[in-house]
């Protein structure tokens, strides 16, 4: 297997949260025991989504794929770069990030961590290149994962960073 230095084997998560906050609390708190972010991450990624919304439509991509959300925050509140994958067991609501006026429900988390200020807007393009780069029926499989270690295995084989 090759080895993709934007995902870690214990930053990937599965939520039943019905709620962002109530996923950015539970995956934070996480994030925190490992280290990769500060106390203020919590804080700055919840009121970053709240001000600017990251729910994308996939449809354009196709109409078969669940919609996700691209959260993040500033650097300020994070140690490393990496993209954190949330599968989320049931669809959450999310602002539009293209509308923010409309929800969308939202099924998969690419939560950036990116201690780089210049590379935020670089990894949200690897991870749109890699929805619209990678097949329809990869990403319902990837969509459909609901182990953690099948998830970081189908990512650091799939996704290649540019």
């Amino acid at each position: 297997m090759k080895e993709n230095n934007l995902f870690s084997a214990n930053a990937v998560f599965v939520s039943d949260a019905s709620d962002p906050t109530t996923i950015f609390k539970e995956v934070s708190d996480k994030l925190l025991a490992l280290d990769l972010v500060n106390d203020g991450f919590f804080n700055g990624i919840n009121q970053r989504e709240q001000q600017y919304p990251t729910g994308i439509d996939t449809s354009p991509i196709a109409k078969e794929l669940p919609n996700i959300a691209v959260p993040h925050t500033e650097g300020e509140f994070v140690n490393t770069c990496l993209i954190v994958p949330v599968a989320l067991k049931a669809s959450v609501s999310f602002k539009n990030m293209i509308a923010p006026d409309q929800s969308l429900p939202v099924k998969f988390l690419f939560m950036i961590l990116n201690n780089n200020p210049e590379g935020q807007a670089n990894i949200l393009a690897q991870i749109m290149d890699f929805l619209r780069l990678t097949s329809v029926s990869k990403l319902q499989t990837l969509f459909n994962l609901t182990e953690t270690d099948k998830i970081y295995q189908f990512l650091s084989e799939n996704f290649s960073r540019q």
